[in-house]
């Protein structure tokens, strides 16, 4: 801190040293006006920096701020303290732990040189004049627990040169110059001089020369060894500095294998029966999430805490970490599954646990953040089940850092500043629009840069105001949009029907101007999908920027950055855009990151998340995310819009498949969420559960396309009989699965999924051969039909007019060549929810296609497609409730 000579000329003479003998070393300079608190972070920053093995700070501090020294030399965490002047060394070395500590560096020279000498230090008589924390003190300790008889004398000692003459060995540090006189000195003693003082001496250039606090001319003649001053004592302390920090080095690779994290993991106390999913979230507690960021190699200013259970990632650390190569990236997806789900998000977190906690493997879930409006309705959360959640999971589903909210606001200002354009073009004249878009402020009018970009898209190239013509000013102030062609709607996060078509502009004030419109549920929003998409701040608000939220009377796209909204959108988002870190009930870390619907978005949690977590994981690490809905659905997506924008290539794909669901899809009774299951699904049934192998075969055939191998993983139930459970498992493999494993982790966490651990290890060792189902310069219709026709098993499509219209639309707008979302039904491959197991021969109808263009895909519609759940008869938010005394969550799932 601050540029005094003296300290430049110490750390110049250290970095020499360092560069030496090959050690890399930075000189980090503070400027004088450094306040305690831009050290205090300094510091903390290297603390947590895996690449640093030992750092100091150069006393004395110049600042022009107060700051406490001991505070800061406190800072420095002891393992890294190579200095050895915090508090916790110090007391290590008084204790005697000399094998555990960092020893100052002076003292540790000057134990070093008396070694030198070969002269046994065990009972010697020692004298140490000095009793300053950095030299006297510590030597003190240090002659002492090295077997020497020790007295410390200093300033109130009386009888000094009595004391000194007692001494076979004798160390100064007093700071006095030539205070200890020679005529002292027992006869063939040891002596250490460590002073540093300057003399007046005319024969000098500068006037003074630098003597040391033994009188050095007469000392040496009854001394058998001692050091001169200068050039004794300081380089071995620069020495003794080097070896501190190559030990701390040593430690360091001894305590972390290469490549792997030190991570503690949390012991789970299994019960039978298996608790609410609430009730064995709040039994386990959680580690600090401070901790968990330390443990997977998170640096502190990396970490922006919410609390003690979740944080956000800086994308700072992406960046730090680019040069490092990527784990085992796994996806996890499921066969067609019943309206109660078969159990992807609880085996995603059951696997992370069995890779982690049980097979000691560098491991990362990378998972949705849930909807508000399913957690207070029907289905429920998404932090898994039984022994395999994420916790805390009321905070998972309830808020988490606020995203969805951010999502919702931006998404919401966006909506509103469509509907205030169309009025204001309405109400005023070209003039009057451009003396308010463009305002002359203390008489100068000026554009913003966003309306540079405006007149740059229409082709005019100028930047004075003054300077458009009548024509250009209304083409820069007309967007024309039509009120028919709008598609950028409302959102909220809440299931609620009577919103699902409304009438807006109904007061006096918006001058008869009103339209139907509709709020949509917030995880629908295309900024939803803008987020999971985006590979850093710069593509999130270029893609905000691309966004479509209507057409012109001429037939020409409207975006975000038409309406000038970008940069406010992005700012919004600033924060969401940092992936949110939590972590399984087993200690395991879990990235929680963007939540987009699986049927008009692409129902996969953020690229960002992904991409941090394989660089955290290493070469030999995993990540293991989830895709929404079905493979045919969810996994489809990931493969060909998520890893293509993303440039990630999966290695395994893990099929979740119930009994349940199989027996479904061979002909078994209605499933119907909030029904007790029919008899059919509670007792043995081969027969069925045979039939309905044939939608297991299709999707292992789906996952088999793309190149990945696939695991299948049989999400065992209680009502499962090992027959059924093993016909399954035989089955996938006849179906082509690398592997099928019975997995038993909702009622035994990470243990009930070692085995599919196991397989994923081995899996992942074999080549991927990993492609895309179409290239996405084909035609809009020939990559509809591709998907339709080798994913879904159907023989063709059929566009309806108002779809044939849009693909001509789009293609003449230029978005041709985005990938293909299909908005399809989860509950069957067809387009017809009640057709189950494996149809063949069906015609799909496609019947609209829209254009998420910031997002970056066309989605087309099968059939209808309601983007605004409804609460049922009975919600659950009747059994969610709040103790006004301990502050729990009750009732959640």
């Amino acid at each position: 801190v601050g540029n005094r000579d003296d300290s430049n000329l110490y750390i110049n003479m250290k970095l020499k040293a360092a560069a030496e003998i090959g050690i890399s070393a930075n000189h980090i300079k503070l400027p004088s006006t450094a306040t305690e608190a831009d050290v205090l972070k300094c510091i903390a920053s290297l603390n947590g920096d895996p690449a640093v093995h030992g750092f100091i700070v150069q006393l004395p501090l110049d600042s022009d701020k107060p700051i406490n020294t001991e505070k800061i030399t406190n800072a420095v965490a002891p393992e890294k303290d190579v200095d050895g002047l915090s508090s916790i060394n110090a007391g290590k070395l008084s204790r005697g732990d000399l094998g555990d500590c960092f020893i100052p560096c002076t003292p540790k020279g000057c134990m070093e040189l008396i070694r030198q000498t070969g002269i046994q230090v065990a009972g010697k008589r020692a004298v140490v004049v000095g009793r300053s924390k950095i030299v006297g003190a510590p030597m003190h300790d240090l002659l002492l627990w090295n077997h020497a008889t020790v007295t410390t004398c200093h300033s109130k000692t009386s009888m000094l040169a009595e004391e000194v003459g007692k001494a076979d060995i004798l160390v100064v540090a007093a700071g006095k110059a030539e205070m200890v006189k020679g005529e002292w000195i027992k006869p063939g003693a040891i002596v250490i001089d460590c002073g540093i003082n300057h003399v007046p001496d005319s024969t000098k250039a500068s006037g003074k020369r630098v003597v040391g606090d033994v009188a050095y001319n007469t000392a040496k003649e009854k001394a058998s060894y001692i050091t001169p001053v200068p050039g004794g004592v300081g380089p071995m302390t620069v020495a003794m500095l080097m070896q501190s920090t190559v030990e701390s080095a040593q430690r360091f690779l001894e305590k972390f294998q290469p490549g792997k994290w030190n991570i503690q993991y949390t012991q789970l106390t299994l019960k039978v029966p298996v608790p609410s999913d609430i009730e064995i979230s709040q039994s386990c507690i959680p580690k600090p999430i401070d901790q968990v960021a330390r443990e997977v190699g998170l640096l502190p200013d990396e970490v922006e805490l919410y609390g003690q259970t979740k944080a956000k990632v800086h994308l700072s650390a992406l960046k730090r970490l680019k040069n490092q190569p990527d784990g085992k990236y796994v996806v996890v997806t499921g066969i067609t599954p019943t309206p109660l789900g078969e159990g992807k998000s609880t085996t995603t977190v059951g696997l992370v646990q069995a890779l982690g906690a049980h097979l000691h493997q560098n491991v990362f879930a990378c998972v949705r953040q849930p909807s508000q409006g399913p957690t207070f309705g029907i289905k429920g959360g998404a932090a898994g089940g039984g022994y395999c959640q994420v916790t805390p999971m009321e905070e998972f589903n309830l808020h988490l850092t606020g995203d969805i909210h951010a999502v919702t606001a931006a998404n919401n200002l966006l909506a509103a500043a469509v509907d205030a354009r169309i009025f204001h073009e309405l109400t005023q004249t070209d003039q009057a629009l451009y003396n308010r878009l463009v305002p002359s402020v203390s008489g100068v009018r000026k554009f913003s840069d966003i309306q540079i970009r405006r007149l740059q898209k229409l082709g005019i190239n100028k930047t004075d105001p003054t300077a458009l013509t009548k024509e250009e000013v209304n083409l820069f102030v007309r967007l024309d949009i039509d009120p028919g062609t709008i598609t950028w709607q409302r959102v909220l996060d809440t299931n609620d029907r009577f919103l699902r078509k409304i009438t807006i502009g109904q007061s006096p004030t918006e001058k008869g101007f009103s339209r139907t419109a509709q709020f949509d549920i917030t995880v629908s929003s295309e900024i939803m999908a803008v987020l999971a998409l985006s590979d850093g701040l710069d593509d999130m608000k270029k893609r905000l920027g691309r966004m479509v939220v209507a057409s012109s009377k001429r037939g020409e796209p409207v975006t975000a950055d038409d309406l000038g909204v970008t940069g406010a959108l992005a700012v919004m988002m600033k924060d969401a855009i940092k992936p949110n870190l939590m972590q399984t009930l087993e200690g395991t870390p879990v990235f929680v990151h963007a939540g987009p619907f699986a049927n008009i978005a692409h129902g996969n949690s953020s690229v960002l998340a992904d991409k941090i977590a394989l660089k955290l994981v290493g070469k030999e690490g995993f990540v293991v995310t989830e895709a929404g809905f079905g493979a045919d659905i969810g996994m489809e997506k990931f493969f060909n819009i998520k890893c293509r924008y993303s440039g990630l290539r999966p290695h395994v794909v893990v099929l979740v498949a119930t009994v349940r669901a199989l027996k479904m899809h061979g002909g078994g009774p209605a499933v119907t969420a909030g029904v007790p299951l029919p008899k059919e699904y509670m007792e043995e049934n081969l027969q069925l559960l045979a039939k309905g192998c044939s939608n297991l075969n299709k999707q292992i055939q789906n996952a088999q396309i793309f190149g990945v191998p696939v695991i299948v993983a049989v999400n065992a139930f209680k009502t499962d009989t090992k027959a059924e459970l093993a016909l399954v498992v035989q089955m996938a493999k006849e179906a082509g699965a690398f592997d099928a494993v019975e997995c038993t982790h909702w009622a035994e966490g990470g243990k009930g999924a070692v085995a599919l651990a196991q397989a994923v290890l081995k899996a992942s060792q074999t080549p991927s051969n990993f492609r895309f189902l179409y290239n996405v310069e084909l035609p809009i219709v020939d990559k509809i039909r591709l998907i339709a026709q080798q994913i879904y098993g159907a023989s063709d499509i059929e566009l309806l007019p108002e779809a044939q219209e849009k693909v001509t639309l789009y293609t003449k707008q230029g978005f041709g060549n985005l990938p293909i979302c299909m908005a399809k039904t989860h509950l069957s491959l067809s387009h017809d929810p009640e057709q189950k197991g494996a149809p063949t021969g069906f015609i799909l109808p496609i019947r609209d296609v829209r254009a998420s263009v910031g997002a970056g895909f066309l989605y087309p519609l099968v059939g209808t497609m309601s983007t605004m759940p409804g609460l049922p008869t009975r919600p659950s938010f009747y059994d969610i409730d709040l103790d006004p005394v301990s502050g729990e969550v009750n009732g959640l799932f």
